[in-house]
């Protein structure tokens, strides 16, 4: 009995060490290379985040969360409002 129970010991660690193996090494390799979209590159890096950052030699603004949106501002639409009011 104590065989059986050693092979299956030394089963589930080798499966466990590979698996957080793998897993760092996934992890690792998502956060080396994810990290290089965070840096602003206004055109002339090595990632190209959009076609107008890339012409125009500029780093995107990107909009507030409380910016409005234009004439259909999901956001505030009808509805939403509504069922705002109706909470109050």
């Amino acid at each position: 009995m104590s065989d059986a129970l050693q092979i299956a010991l030394g089963a589930l660690e080798g499966l466990l060490s590979s698996s957080v193996f793998v897993l760092a090494l996934f992890i690792g390799f998502c956060m080396l290379f994810g990290l290089t979209k965070l840096v602003k590159t206004a055109g002339n890096g090595a990632v190209v985040k959009s076609l107008d950052e890339t012409i125009t030699h500029k780093s995107m603004v990107y909009l507030t969360p409380g910016a409005p949106r234009g004439p259909a501002d999901q956001l505030r639409s009808p509805e939403l409002l509504e069922a705002a009011a109706a909470r109050k």
